[in-house]
């Protein structure tokens, strides 16, 4: 038999929870063939089988962590002979065979907590049990079993029933107030991408001086802009939203404010100015907050940069996003807006210097130059910048041109290349 090793999955991973075996043991793989998915701290990775072969044991339980060069699962290959079988009892044999993930599992679970207090394993009870509890209406896992590994007996049904009794004859006042103080919490481990914001925001949040900055964007023209060319994006297959004209617009202003794409060094007395402008977008994924960056905007047409944010889109709702995507962002958008928000004050995705929050585009009435009353598309939006460099000007002479290049969508044109 061989051991499949966990492999290194990202730079700087030394560790990854297992969130679905696609196989169980004794099942017949082949090379390629998806085996299990594993959440590192970054995103969803598969795992596939590196040759043909029968899979013999399963490390790692469903919901557990896996450690980077550590044993994983173990198969034998294909036409290869089963040492282990010749050196074993044939009934010791059909016993390790027939042990059931969750043995496994409480054989590493030295602490003695019952099995009903274990998130992965099934409570044990028998048929005549689980009927009794199903004809009062209870759930098997808030009843404590008395039995053999946690077992849930019959008598232990009669006993939660009741206590239940005995609750219910006291006020209904009171029993409503005990259950609100005693009920406990569903517990999840912080973990994967999750785990990694918590972090970053705490460190952002606590290392790095923000300072806001708040405007109003008539985006009426740009509105009309995008219809006129959707049809067109459409025939080429590109879905265009408003997304790539941010991006684009963001990319011009940065070439008359390079500071706000710049960043300060770990030791705080140096400025990096980047001679790209990888634009990062917040994308609230099935896994957490992921903030993949397209690439080289500055160089990008529209529809390149709607082709990159839809392909960024879809890989991070689907928690598959390549690291490559999430590394070297310059500045970031996180457009709060698309779920209904109309002011947010974002926390900067470090290292880089700024990020603006885009609120939801509200028709308003507003005063047009004749002082005649017009319906325009108002677009809120608040910028947080690294007050270590960038100051209140430069964030105000930024979000004008940014704002300039919006407003009149037009002259893009003259800096296009």
């Amino acid at each position: 038999m061989s051991d499949f090793l966990l492999p290194d999955i990202g730079e700087g991973i030394v560790e990854c929870e297992v969130v679905e075996w696609r196989v169980a043991e004794g099942d017949q793989i082949e090379e390629d063939q998806p085996i299990v998915e594993v959440m590192t701290d970054k995103a969803l990775v598969e795992i596939t089988a590196p040759e043909a072969g029968v899979v013999t044991k399963l490390y790692v339980a469903q919901g557990q962590i896996a450690k980077v060069h550590a044993p994983l699962y173990a198969y034998q290959v294909d036409g290869a002979s089963n040492n282990n079988s010749e050196a074993e009892p044939d009934g010791a044999q059909s016993a390790a065979s027939e042990k059931p993930m969750a043995q496994t599992t409480e054989s590493s679970n030295p602490t003695g907590i019952p099995a009903a207090g274990r998130l992965y394993d099934k409570v044990p009870a028998s048929p005549a049990v689980r009927r009794l509890v199903r004809e009062h209406s209870l759930q098997l896992a808030e009843i404590a079993g008395s039995g053999k590994d946690g077992r849930v007996l019959k008598e232990d049904v009669l006993a939660h029933l009741d206590q239940a009794l005995q609750a219910s004859a006291s006020s209904s006042q009171t029993v409503v107030n005990n259950q609100a103080e005693t009920q406990a919490p569903r517990v999840e481990p912080l973990r994967g991408v999750r785990a990694v914001m918590a972090k970053r925001m705490v460190e952002a949040a606590s290392t790095i001086p923000h300072f806001h900055y708040g405007e109003e964007i008539d985006v009426t023209a740009l509105l009309a802009l995008r219809e006129r060319l959707k049809p067109l994006a459409e025939a080429q297959g590109e879905r265009l939203t408003l997304m790539p004209f941010f991006m684009k617009a963001m990319a011009l202003a940065v070439a008359e404010e390079p500071i706000v794409n710049a960043q300060l060094n770990a030791a705080g007395d140096e400025l990096h100015y980047y001679p790209h402008c990888n634009i990062g977008m917040a994308v609230d994924s099935k896994a957490g907050l992921m903030v993949p960056n397209v690439k080289n905007v500055e160089r990008l047409t529209l529809l390149e940069i709607a082709r990159e944010v839809g392909r960024l889109t879809t890989s991070a709702r689907e928690g598959r996003v390549d690291q490559a995507d999430l590394k070297g962002g310059t500045i970031s958008i996180s457009n709060i807006g698309a779920l209904g928000g109309t002011y947010a004050a974002p926390i900067i995705n470090a290292p880089e210097a700024a990020i603006v929050a885009i609120g939801k585009t509200q028709w308003l009435p507003r005063f047009d130059e004749q002082g005649a009353v017009q319906r325009r598309a108002i677009m809120t939006i608040t910028w947080a910048g690294d007050h270590r460099f960038i100051d209140g000007g430069t964030i105000a002479r930024f979000c004008n041109a940014w704002k300039g290049f919006l407003e009149a969508p037009e002259t893009m044109l003259l800096h296009l290349g």
